[in-house]
């Protein structure tokens, strides 16, 4: 996923691009706002700070959004409710209070990508059939085989396969797929992430078909 980032404080986009490039993302940095609008070919999401040197944040908000339909989440430090809800009226899918947990942050990207349509685990690209040695995912029939066998899976047991599978071997963070299967974290996500990986690992006998990366998530292993 691209995301371009307009972000005028150094500090912040030093910190944040980083991030969210250990979770995946594709970032871009503009550092003012006379200019983003030549940057929105490509992008997926905007992170939008309202506080720019050069232009009001809420009308450069309205203007991306006059000129394309890409997703965007403001992230100010304006917290006030009617600065909330000017930036929604403004065209922002969200809006996110600094300071802010870039867990949240990369949550609420994934949740408004959800929300807009994006097919899970797709990524816009259209397929819906992934085939890797003799597993095979049907993600429109919601159906999985393993040499020509059904296999039965739970609904959040499907979504984690497919998020994986059609990410074709990237890796796909734990913060993703607890953001697009569950729509939220909480204190035991990770366990019950964990036993889900483990579930499917045994209901399709390729124990090593879904590589874990310590620390970060989960990945195809075209091994099986």
């Amino acid at each position: 996923m691209r995301v371009l980032l307009v972000e005028d404080d150094d500090r912040v986009a030093e910190a944040l691009v980083p991030a969210l490039t250990r979770r995946g993302f594709t970032v871009d940095r503009q550092a003012t706002g006379r200019g983003t609008l030549d940057r929105l070919a490509g992008i997926d999401v905007v992170l939008l700070d309202l506080g720019l040197p050069d232009i009001d944040g809420v009308t450069l908000c309205r203007n991306i959004r006059a000129a394309s339909d890409v997703a965007i989440i403001v992230v100010s430090a304006r917290g006030e409710i009617d600065d909330r809800i000017l930036g929604l009226h403004a065209g922002a899918d969200d809006y996110l209070v600094k300071p802010y947990d870039v867990g949240e942050l990369v949550a609420r990207v994934h949740a408004v990508r959800r929300r807009r349509g994006d097919p899970v685990g797709v990524g816009g690209t259209g397929t819906e059939v992934f085939e890797v040695a003799d597993v095979r995912v049907d993600l429109a029939r919601h159906e999985v085989t393993v040499a020509g066998e059904p296999v039965a899976l739970s609904r959040k047991e499907f979504q984690v396969l497919a998020l994986v599978v059609a990410a074709g071997g990237a890796v796909c963070t734990r913060e993703r797929i607890l953001a697009e299967v569950w729509g939220r974290t909480w204190a035991g996500a990770n366990r019950t992430l964990d036993v889900h990986v483990a579930t499917l690992r045994t209901k399709l006998g390729r124990p090593s078909l879904l590589e874990t990366v310590r620390g970060v998530g989960y990945r195809l292993s075209v091994a099986g």
